[in-house]
C-alpha cells in the first residue's frame, strides 16, 4: 500500500500505541456483529470534515477504499456511500477469516484513527437431546443431556419441565477452529404428575432465536385406588343390597384387582365379579372393612370402605285423643321411625300431643263463655217469705203471719241470678 509522504514512521508508532476508541476527535466508527454468511456494513464517519481524505484498512491495515477507489481485489467490497464526511462500504458472505479490527483513518495533522471490530457469530447446530433412560418410575431419579455444537461465541442453555423452569449443570468446551461446544445437565426426580410432560432444552444465542429440543416423559406408578359406592345412597340399613366398583388407574395398567374384608372373610354369598363386590340382604354382622387391592409390574395400592348397616325403618302407630266436652278423635299422619332416631321421634311425638292438649282446652275454654252468655240472658223467678202479705200487714209480725197463711194475692218479687 502507498502511504501519503504526511504519514512518518513515528506518526505510524503512535497510531499503533493508541489506545482502541471508537471515537477519536472527529472520526467515528462503530462495532459491527455480523452472523457467517450475512453482510456486514462499515461506517467511517466525521465530523466537521476541512476536505480531509478518508480511506478504510483491513484488519492486516491493507486498503480496502482509498476515498471512493477500492485498491484491494475483492470484490465482496462494496461502496456504499462515499462523500465529504461518510466512507460507508459493505461486506457479503462474511465468514470467519473475515473478523477483526478494521481501520477507518482521516488524513488531518495530526493523522487520525477509529476502529470498526467485525465480530463473527456463528450459529450452533441443532441441539442434542437425551437421557440414561426412556421409561423412569416414581421416585426415581432421571438425568437428561443436552448438547450444542460448533457455535461463536458460546451458546447458554436453559431448562424447562412443563411451565416451570429448572436449573441444570453446564460445561464449555473451546475447539480447535475458535468454536464451541456446549454441554448441559438436568437431573430431578420423577412423579407420576410427570408423565407425559415435555422436558425442553432451550439454546440462547446472538445468531438464533427459539433455537429448542424436547423430549416426553414416560412415568410408570403404582396404581391409584378410589372405592365408588353404585348403591344404595345414603344410609345402608339391614335387608338392602350393596354394591361397590373399585376405580384403579396405574401405568402399566393393573392386571390385578381383589376384594378382601379386613379382619374377617368376605360374606360368603357376597359375589365378586371383576372390581365390583355385590352383596345382598345385609345385616349388621356384615360390618366391617372392606379392601380392594390393586397391583401392576411397580408395586400394590389399596383403598377401604367402612361398611355399617344400620336398623330397618319402621312405623309407629296412630295416637288417638278423646274428651268429655267434644267427642272428638284426632289421627295423625302415619309416622315412620327410625329405631336409632330416639330423640327426633320423641320430639315428633310430644308435638303431637301438645297440639291436641291444644285443640281440647281451647273447646273448653268456648264452651264455658258460651254457657256464661246463656245464663246472663235468663232470669229466676221466685216467692220470697218476706214478700207474702206484706202490704196487708201493720208490721212485720203480721207481714210474717200473713205469710204463713199463704195469701195469694201477695205481690211477687223479682230477683235475678247471675
Amino acid at each position: 500500500m502507498n502511504r501519503p509522504a504526511s504519514l512518518s514512521f513515528s506518526n505510524l508508532i503512535s497510531l499503533s500505541l493508541c489506545p482502541s476508541t471508537v471515537q477519536s476527535q472527529n472520526l467515528i466508527a462503530d462495532n459491527v456483529s455480523v452472523v457467517e454468511g450475512d453482510t456486514a456494513t462499515i461506517s467511517c464517519r466525521v465530523k466537521n470534515n476541512d476536505d480531509s481524505v478518508i480511506q478504510l484498512l483491513n484488519p492486516n491495515r491493507q486498503t480496502i477504499y482509498f476515498k471512493d477507489v477500492r485498491p484491494l481485489k475483492d470484490a465482496r467490497f462494496q461502496l456504499v456511500n462515499f462523500s465529504d464526511n461518510e466512507l460507508r462500504v459493505s461486506l457479503s458472505n462474511v465468514s470467519l477469516s473475515d473478523e477483526g479490527r478494521y481501520v477507518c483513518q482521516l488524513y488531518t495533522d495530526p493523522p487520525q484513527e477509529a476502529y470498526a471490530d467485525i465480530t463473527v457469530l456463528i450459529p450452533p447446530g441443532n441441539p442434542i437431546i437425551e437421557s440414561h433412560e426412556d421409561i423412569v418410575r416414581e421416585g426415581n431419579e432421571t438425568e437428561i443431556t443436552c448438547t450444542s455444537m460448533g457455535s461463536k461465541p458460546a451458546a447458554t442453555i436453559r431448562w424447562m419441565k412443563g411451565d416451570k423452569e429448572l436449573q441444570g449443570k453446564s460445561k464449555v468446551e473451546a475447539t480447535y477452529d475458535r468454536m464451541f461446544t456446549v454441554t448441559s445437565w438436568l437431573r430431578f426426580t420423577v412423579t407420576r404428575e410427570d408423565d407425559g410432560v415435555p422436558v425442553v432444552c432451550i439454546v440462547d444465542h446472538p445468531a438464533v432465536k427459539d433455537f429448542q429440543a424436547q423430549k416426553y416423559l414416560e412415568v410408570q406408578y403404582k396404581p391409584e385406588v378410589t372405592i365408588k359406592v353404585e348403591f344404595p345412597q345414603g344410609l345402608i340399613r339391614e335387608g338392602e343390597n350393596l354394591e361397590l366398583t373399585c376405580q384403579a388407574k396405574g401405568k402399566p395398567q393393573p392386571h390385578q384387582v381383589n376384594w378382601v374384608r379386613v379382619d374377617d372373610d368376605v360374606p360368603s354369598h357376597a359375589v365378586i365379579t371383576g372390581s365390583d363386590l355385590f352383596i345382598e340382604n345385609l345385616n349388621k354382622s356384615y360390618n366391617g372393612t372392606y379392601r380392594c387391592v390393586a397391583s401392576n409390574s411397580v408395586g400394590e395400592t389399596y383403598a377401604d370402605y367402612i361398611l355399617y348397616v344400620r336398623d330397618a325403618l319402621t312405623t309407629t302407630p296412630k295416637p288417638t285423643t278423646t274428651t268429655t266436652t267434644i267427642s272428638a278423635t284426632t289421627s295423625p299422619p302415619d309416622i315412620i321411625q327410625d329405631s336409632q332416631a330416639g330423640p327426633e321421634a320423641q320430639r315428633l311425638d310430644h308435638a303431637v300431643i301438645g297440639g291436641v292438649v291444644a285443640v281440647v282446652v281451647f273447646a273448653m275454654l268456648c264452651l264455658l263463655i258460651v254457657l256464661g252468655r246463656y245464663f246472663a240472658r235468663h232470669k229466676g223467678t221466685y216467692f220470697t217469705h218476706e214478700a207474702k202479705g206484706a202490704d196487708d200487714a201493720a208490721d212485720a209480725d203480721t207481714a210474717i203471719i200473713n205469710a204463713e197463711g199463704g195469701h195469694n194475692n201477695s205481690d211477687e218479687k223479682k230477683e235475678y241470678y247471675i
